[in-house]
């Protein structure tokens, strides 16, 4: 299963290679990108939506689902 969250707050490739590092924390999650010119990370897997947000969050960056 394929999610997209909205993430804001990323301004250069350090930023979204430390999305993809929280994102890829969290259970279920297979593979993860992030686009800093979308606002948004992407995530292949069965992980929880708010569990995905709150690694976001936790990483220092705004997300919402």
């Amino acid at each position: 299963m394929t999610q997209t969250i909205t993430v804001t707050g990323m301004s250069c490739g350090g930023c979204e290679a430390n999305v993809v590092e929280a994102l890829e924390g969290v259970p279920g999650v297979e593979s993860a990108t992030a686009d800093r010119e979308r606002d948004s990370a992407t995530v292949e897997g069965d992980a929880d939506t708010a569990a995905l947000v709150d690694a976001v969050e936790d990483a220092g960056y705004d997300a919402s689902a």
